[in-house]
């Protein structure tokens, strides 16, 4: 009888013990996963012109990665292969671009890519190393534009905003050409030259009697914008830059809370200071 009970205690014995190893063991690798889950990050491969988008992403940074997405910026200096990136695939988002560079792209290329949101405005500047105001520009004067045809529209609109020319009544003036001047009082000499990029160039090389340039690429070459400029657009401009995502991507919660980082007051206050108005950060 009394090996029996023995062979009974010992019996409950070995089961306790092992209920208490596999509770010990379930908890350890409940805490396994936790931690796991707790160290595991989305990661954002965000295309981006170095200034001031780059910049600002940068700022970003470390506010993204509180909230488990890991940013990898991706810097471009042109304005044809982020687009191409992110339609591959190679990007999983991309900010460099305003709504219609971005629309007409998608129209032109087939490309199947969306406005995520808007972020900020970056002014479009009229400068000139020979004179200092639009005033001052001769009769015959030579403007020298980008051939950027998404921009045309842009650069139009601001020149017809400074009393330098007038546009056709009733046409879209985000796609306007210089097809459809209808007055040009200073007979200006209107020249697409070149690519967006190397605006500055000529600017700095005296050509032309005054060069229109994109913020981005005059504060990258240490041009201010605001102070620099003898004409800038103003804050109701249209041309608002956005995060663009392959389509259905914008409903991603990384994305979105991409966006909701870079709408922040800190941020927004950052783009103010860093730099003083010739970048206009907007909240919609």
């Amino acid at each position: 009888m009394k090996k029996v009970l023995s062979f009974l205690f010992l019996s409950v014995l070995v089961l306790v013990l092992a209920a208490c190893g596999t509770s010990s063991n379930s908890s350890t690798d409940e805490g396994t996963n936790d931690d796991q889950q707790a160290t595991e990050k989305v990661t954002l491969k965000v295309g981006a012109s170095h200034t001031p988008h780059a910049v600002i992403l940068e700022k970003a940074k470390p506010i993204l990665a509180e909230e488990g997405i890991e940013l990898e910026i991706v810097p471009y200096q042109d304005y044809v292969l982020p687009n191409q990136d992110l339609n591959n695939g190679d990007l999983d988002a991309n900010y460099f671009q305003h709504i219609p560079y971005l629309e007409q792209k998608v129209a032109e290329e087939g490309y199947d890519l969306v406005n995520a949101g808007g972020i900020h405005i970056e002014p479009m500047g009229i400068y000139s190393k020979k004179y200092q105001s639009l005033d001052e520009l001769p009769d015959g004067a030579t403007i020298l534009i980008s051939n950027s045809i998404p921009d045309h529209g842009r650069i139009l609109s601001l020149l017809e905003a400074n009393g330098l020319i007038t546009l056709k009544e009733g046409i879209d003036k985000t796609k306007a050409t210089l097809e459809d001047i209808v007055e040009n009082p200073k007979n200006l000499k209107i020249e697409a030259s070149d690519a967006p990029e190397m605006m500055v160039t000529y600017y700095e090389n005296k050509e032309g009697d005054a060069v229109v340039i994109n913020s981005n690429f005059a504060i990258d070459a240490g041009i201010n914008p605001v102070e620099d400029s003898i004409a800038i657009e103003g804050s109701e401009s249209p041309y608002v830059n956005v995060i663009a995502v392959r389509s259905g991507d914008e409903n991603r919660e990384e994305i979105k809370k991409l966006v909701e980082v870079l709408r922040t007051k800190e941020i927004q206050d950052f783009i103010l200071e860093e730099w003083g108005g010739s970048v206009v950060p907007v909240s919609e």
